[in-house]
């Protein structure tokens, strides 16, 4: 018989899924990393696993222990998994700002939800700095600090880099990742590079977020005003994204990624995040640039699901004067969305 030992050991292994229309209209072959099957729902599984096993091995974390973290959304869903599968209490906390559906989830997953307002990260009220807080001040607890934690790209390292590695057996010419954490991007391209240098790794960034501009001409400069997306996008640079070797860096706007979450589902039948339409429409760029015949791999973060009251919505959409943007990438009225 072959099974998964636990949740954890079925964390990763996820497929690469061929894009077809994207590819056919670039000419290149852009493959989607399906993070979203992984047990938890996306690719913060992966973090979370490590962060947490790492704690055990160093010996922070034992029978009984509480794991505190400061999340928008996905690493605090990751987390609550890996804690009731090893009989830990979760504590998240979270900005105010996330989809209604991520709170309920985690929640139901058995961990303690604190919601926070959502304030820049100079301010003392931050969710990261008060996760930070109430680590030091719960007798037993540990703080995940997933965005200065290296546990987590060094995950990448082990496991979504060797994957990528293998699944397009070495022929691989770029991959495309937003940035949050720092993780996923850091790591894959670290290991990636150290197989082959010549692999261009490229930042995908949304408005708001600062990592443009400093991949471009090394100034922590925001890029617009603000993005409908969620968990990626920041104004600093985290332990996990320092010195990261990242080739180039493109600015997505919300318009583009929309219509790439639309277009996904219409010619893919794939029903995913923001932040995975912000990845394939940096990686459709790149396939422009770069020219016919590239092998371009990207990350299909998480599903739709937990974004249905907002990406999904057409009233939402109209309000933020996206709904055009979505009737484009559907090929007409979100009808059948209401």
């Amino acid at each position: 018989m072959k099974f998964a030992a636990d949740f954890l050991a079925a964390v990763g292994g996820t497929p690469l899924i061929r894009l077809r229309a994207a590819s056919e209209s670039t000419g290149c072959e852009i493959l989607g990393k399906a993070e979203f099957m992984n047990p938890g729902g996306s690719v913060k599984d992966r973090a979370a696993r490590a962060i947490v096993l790492d704690a055990e091995q160093r010996g922070e974390l034992g029978p009984g222990g509480i794991v505190v973290e400061g999340t928008a959304g996905n690493t605090g869903i990751g987390l609550a998994h890996v804690c009731q599968a090893r009989g830990y209490r979760c504590v998240i906390v979270m900005p105010d700002n996330q989809s209604p559906e991520k709170f309920a989830l985690i929640e139901a997953l058995g961990a303690e939800v604190h919601r926070v307002k959502t304030v820049p990260y100079s301010d003392p009220n931050h969710y990261q700095k008060v996760a930070g807080r109430m680590a030091q001040e719960i007798p037993g607890a540990i703080w995940a600090n997933q965005f200065d934690n290296t546990a987590n790209r060094r995950a990448h390292v082990a496991s979504t880099g060797p994957e990528i590695w293998e699944q397009t057996d070495g022929r691989i010419d770029a991959f495309v990742s937003a940035s949050g954490t720092g993780g996923t991007l850091a790591g894959v391209s670290e290991y990636l590079k150290s197989r082959n240098p010549r692999v261009r790794t490229v930042l995908a960034d949304p408005p708001g977020s600062a990592l443009y501009e400093f991949i471009r001409n090394g100034a922590l400069k925001a890029t617009g005003s603000g993005s409908i997306t969620e968990g990626i996008g920041i104004g600093r640079i985290t332990a996990n994204m320092k010195d990261a070797p990242i080739d180039a860096a493109l600015h997505i706007e919300d318009a583009e990624t929309v219509t790439c979450v639309y277009r996904l589902l219409r010619e893919e039948g794939l029903f995913v995040s923001s932040t995975s339409g912000v990845n394939v429409a940096a990686a459709m760029r790149v396939a422009r640039e770069l020219g016919p015949g590239q092998v371009i791999v990207t990350v299909l973060c998480d599903s739709g699901a937990k974004y249905l009251s907002r990406l999904f919505n057409p009233e939402w959409l109209a309000h933020k004067g996206l709904l055009e943007a979505a009737e484009a990438g559907y090929g007409g009225p979100l009808r059948g969305l209401r």
